[in-house]
């Protein structure tokens, strides 16, 4: 018995396990309610061959989506946990501005589950942060995740593959080509990591993937360094032609 389950019943006794979302009283630390649950938004089957976009149940297995098809990805894949929703936004709120960082093994669950067949032969790497940024957050909270899921998976985690060599400002809001100035430079190979990255498998992890923009950026510096498979793993991925219409 590990010292985590001994004083488990200690830990729920004086912090009783709540809901992060509602506050609802739980059976046991790390989990949302029931009705929480109910409220993400989970990717299902059938999805794109090549980015894995939900499709509607008509759709044949192997087929490709529109935006796929008029520009065929430079990634091998993603992995989203959820797409974003309110329910999602309001966990990644609670866990990368409210310093809510125990939250990261369940977010991590999430994406670790559709990740599929990833082993001890791929590498595990986060989107990196800037260190002005990394010093007022306290945490990457890309980092965070991208462990939980190495452990989940028993894949080698690298936490320091990828340097942020400038600051680059919110991303929201801006156009394509305004995103790509943003992001010029700003993401480079660590020179101590590029005999590890050539002829490996990669999954780059963050928290959200919106546009694209930065995970593309992070892709095309892993891919020009010899990476063989880049796969994206997100918690909450903007889709909203995807999302249920109540």
């Amino acid at each position: 018995m590990t010292t985590a389950t001994t004083l488990a019943p200690i830990i729920d006794f004086v912090f009783p396990p709540r809901c992060p979302l509602c506050g609802e009283g739980l059976s046991h630390h790390a989990g949302l309610c029931a009705s929480c649950w109910n409220e993400l938004a989970i990717p299902g089957e059938p999805s794109c061959k090549l980015c894995q976009r939900p499709f509607p149940e008509t759709m044949p297995d192997g087929a490709i989506c529109a935006p796929c098809l008029a520009e065929p990805p430079r990634h091998d894949g993603i992995a989203a946990g959820t797409l974003y929703n309110d329910a999602s936004r309001r966990l990644v709120l609670a866990f990368k501005h409210g310093n809510r960082i125990a939250l990261a093994p369940l977010l991590a669950r999430l994406m670790a589950a559709r990740l599929g067949a990833v082993d001890d032969n791929w590498i595990i790497v986060p989107v990196p942060l800037h260190r002005w940024r990394l010093w007022r957050r306290g945490f990457n909270q890309a980092a965070l995740l991208a462990r939980e899921i190495s452990k989940a998976k028993g894949a080698q985690l690298m936490v320091d593959a990828l340097v942020r060599n400038k600051a680059t400002p919110m991303l929201g809001g801006l156009g394509r080509k305004a995103r790509a100035r943003a992001l010029s430079g700003a993401i480079a190979i660590n020179p101590k990591r590029s005999a590890a990255i050539k002829g490996a498998n990669f999954v780059l992890v963050d928290d959200v993937l919106t546009s694209g923009s930065t995970s593309e950026a992070c892709l095309s510096v892993l891919k020009r360094a010899g990476a063989k498979k880049v796969v994206i793993a997100c918690f909450a991925r903007v889709l909203d032609e995807a999302l249920p219409h109540t």
